[in-house]
């Protein structure tokens, strides 16, 4: 038996007078009716109505389980009311993991901007380079720089691009020379990210198709993009990075572009992940649209994708 059922039955019943006003009202038939209070008076183990041919009383535990059912069907309503109203608004804590480089550069100076659109929202944000999985460790989205969203059970959006810049400072290039091709730089130090989906290989791509795979060697492999960025601008060699690490720094002149003949990297994509769900829940929902509305523009003023 669906005690909630059985009780609003109960209840209409006893509003309207009748069965057969309660089965028009609840779009059941008059047997159908019957059997809900039939059933609720056998689960109770108890009269709750005196039935005769002109008219239907409450008994008197039927008045008392009246009274209460009233209070149970009206706490429901208001309940699933309260429910719809939490669920229509952004609000609560919004756990975010983000890569320790991007979460400084672009996602950090964003996040007032949300804040302040959405002022229920409270946000903790986690910044590594590790990977994560979001559901073990309790976070309700992710952002992933990859050249595809690959294998994974996370829901994935595309949010922008990334075009990656080989690059070294003017002083490292006045004292070493500015390589030509991506051969030339086997005879550079260059600096290794150690978390790279292609390890120490970097791949050059030209329009026409061709590929070049080098492995150059450098003294510096660090797993954290900021740490790269300050060793490039300070000399140590050359840079593979993804445009927005070096934006300042190539428009400050600290840093320097390098054209290989045409041979450039494959370019990456911003996503934004999130654990499935039969519902996507209003603060992530947010927080996924302002990506795409924010992130997105500064992708595209960098001319990325």
């Amino acid at each position: 038996m669906d005690r909630l059922a059985a009780m609003a039955v109960f209840r209409r019943v006893v509003e309207l007078g009748s069965f057969a006003g309660a089965a028009r009202d609840l779009n059941l038939s008059n047997a159908a009716t019957s059997k809900h209070v039939a059933a609720l008076e056998a689960h109770l183990g108890a009269q709750l109505l005196h039935r005769t041919t002109r008219r239907l009383s409450l008994t008197e535990t039927g008045q008392a389980v009246y009274e209460r059912c009233v209070r149970v069907l009206d706490d429901v309503t208001d309940l699933e009311a309260a429910v719809g109203q939490m669920e229509a608004q952004p609000r609560g804590r919004l756990r975010i993991n983000a890569p320790m480089s991007f979460g400084l550069s672009d996602l950090g100076p964003l996040l007032p901007r949300f804040l302040e659109r959405y002022p229920d929202i409270t946000v903790d944000l986690v910044m590594n380079d590790r990977v994560v999985d979001l559901v073990e460790e309790g976070f309700d989205v992710g952002v992933r720089i990859r050249s595809e969203l690959g294998d994974t059970s996370m829901i994935g959006r595309r949010i922008g691009g990334v075009l990656p810049v080989v690059c070294a400072s003017p002083d490292y290039l006045a004292r070493r020379g500015t390589p030509q091709v991506p051969e030339d730089l086997m005879d550079h130090d260059c600096l290794q990210y150690s978390l790279s989906a292609t390890g120490d290989e970097w791949i050059f791509r030209n329009e026409a198709g061709e590929e070049r795979r080098i492995r150059p060697k450098g003294r510096l492999t660090a797993n954290n993009g900021d740490v790269l960025r300050a060793s490039a601008v300070g000399g140590l060699g050359i840079w593979r990075t993804p445009d927005f690490l070096a934006e300042l720094d190539v428009a400050g002149g600290r840093l320097v572009p390098i054209d290989l003949g045409g041979f450039r990297l494959a370019s990456h994509s911003i996503y934004v992940i999130y654990p499935p769900g039969r519902h996507l829940s209003p603060k992530v929902r947010a927080f996924v649209d302002f990506l795409v509305e924010t992130v997105g523009a500064r992708c595209r003023s960098r001319g990325a994708p």
